[in-house]
């Protein structure tokens, strides 16, 4: 039996950015939804609110409705990390339950778009998980996208690991503490500082992709001791020209 003013929430994974990266699956998510709740971060994300809307406009049905929610705010250099993200968390929680309420009152669908797959560092999940904690009325349902990790190998054209050889996903911020036999082939995600250059040997290779997938993309390859000067500035001169940089990169281990 059908609950009373049932709502379903999806969550949609829009690949990393290319328009034609998103999958059939997720063209027919987007096409079956009313309402679309876009957070919105400021200025400095205007230009990939608008790749969502673009997208939008290809796919969703011509009554669909875009409620922009806004994001609340984020302290980026905490002194308890963990406590920041937890109570950043809570806050999104609250305004998507209220986005929620307000725009499906009698029931319906509502998606989030989030770049890449929202298993992979991305925080939505979550946050879908608390509001069906807190809720009896709401489903989720989830539709995988394309990784920036796949995109990043596609660009470069490459395998991500050797044969048989292990591959860690981590972020900059853990960089540093992989475990030894886990540092043969790592995808670093979410490194604004490009810890590979204090973690690396020069003999290490790194392929290094910004903006993987769209029409900005960058892509820089080579011994980290030759080409970790050109991806410092290339990077410098991307986020000051776009006003935001979204890049990643596989650091491979020497010998």
């Amino acid at each position: 039996m059908s609950r009373i003013n049932e709502k379903t929430l999806r969550v949609i994974g829009i690949g990393p950015g290319g328009p034609r990266q998103i999958t059939l699956e997720a063209v027919d998510a987007i096409a079956a939804t009313d309402v679309f709740l876009i957070l919105d971060k400021g200025d400095r994300t205007a230009e990939l609110t608008a790749a969502r809307t673009r997208m939008l406009d290809e796919h969703a049905r011509a009554d669909h409705r875009v409620v922009v929610v806004p994001d609340p705010p984020r302290d980026r250099d905490p002194v308890d990390y963990e406590a920041e993200v937890r109570r950043w968390h809570s806050a999104r929680v609250d305004a998507i339950g209220a986005a929620l309420d307000e725009n499906l009152a009698e029931g319906g669908s509502a998606a989030i778009l989030v770049w890449g797959d929202p298993a992979l560092y991305d925080s939505t999940l979550r946050i879908t998980d608390r509001l069906v904690e807190q809720r009896d009325d709401l489903t989720v349902e989830v539709i995988p996208g394309v990784t920036s990790a796949s995109a990043l190998t596609a660009a470069h054209g490459i395998v991500a690991h050797g044969v048989g050889e292990p591959i860690t996903t981590t972020t900059g911020r853990r960089l540093a503490t992989t475990p030894d036999g886990a540092d043969l082939n790592q995808i670093v995600m979410l490194d604004s500082a490009l810890a590979f250059r204090e973690t690396a040997s020069p003999d290490d290779v790194v392929y290094w992709a910004a903006y993987v997938g769209t029409d900005d993309q960058i892509l820089v390859s080579g011994r980290v001791g030759d080409v970790t000067d050109e991806i410092v500035a290339k990077r410098a001169e991307a986020r000051e020209r776009l006003g935001w940089i979204m890049d990643i990169y596989l650091l491979r281990k020497h010998g």
